[in-house]
């Protein structure tokens, strides 16, 4: 089994707020956006269940205006944070993909 990969620094998600990251493998570029709520950080792969686009229009931005839920820039379609479920929008029902994460030494890492 190979070890975790590191995605981010902790200090490169503002409190409170969302960011969105990459990494490169064999198969090509994941696409990650993550939101960080104190020393905690959820992150799911930046890709819509409806349309399989980015969720983010403009890079990193992925909250709704009071930060409350993500929401896709595509069609307006709305995920509960926690868990990445979709309440609202045409993919409502459907959830994010998690990705499964461990923080580190004030580092993001996202298991192999």
């Amino acid at each position: 089994m190979s070890s975790p990969a590191p995605l981010c620094r902790l200090d490169d998600i503002p409190d409170g707020a969302s960011n969105g990251f990459y990494t490169d493998t064999t198969d090509g570029r994941l696409l990650y956006l993550a939101i960080r709520r104190g020393d905690e950080v959820f992150v799911y792969e930046n890709r819509c269940p409806h349309t399989g686009l980015p969720l983010d229009f403009q890079p990193g931005r992925f909250l709704t205006a009071d930060g409350a839920l993500i929401q896709c820039s595509n069609h307006g379609a709305q995920f509960r944070i926690k868990n990445g479920f979709c309440v609202s929008g045409p993919c409502e029902g459907d959830s994010l993909k998690a990705v499964k994460t461990e923080i580190r030494n004030g580092r993001v890492f996202v298991a192999a």
